[in-house]
């Protein structure tokens, strides 16, 4: 049996993914089951736990996340509009793989507060 999260596997090759962006560091793909029209997973190919599990060290891998979020929202055409960006951590926090991922979230206007 092995302990890696469908994101490692996914950064393996071992499960398929629509893969919209990938470079040494990050991997981004649309999400399966989808909460808005665009529904983009940016994950780092390093694989961490939580935001909790962030070191100082990750800074610029959390700031490259980000990074590839504005760059696929540009190339979607929601910048102009506004897209959400989400990163949840542990169970409360509505966490359900345990490798961090940013959810790039666009296509149709969000309520405040999230729910």
């Amino acid at each position: 049996m092995s302990d890696k999260t469908i994101f490692a596997k996914i950064i393996d090759g071992e499960i398929p993914a629509d893969k919209v962006y990938e470079d040494e560091q990050v991997l981004a793909f649309k999400d399966v089951n989808p909460q808005a029209p665009i529904h983009i997973l940016i994950i780092p190919k390093k694989p961490i736990r939580t935001v909790n599990d962030l070191e100082e060290a990750d800074a610029p891998l959390v700031g490259r996340l980000f990074l590839v979020a504005k760059q696929l929202a540009a190339r979607l055409g929601v910048a102009e509009n506004g897209y959400r960006l989400v990163m949840n951590c542990n169970a409360d926090g509505g966490q359900s793989v345990y490798h961090i991922h940013l959810h790039l979230l666009a296509g149709r206007r969000f309520a405040w507060p999230p729910g």
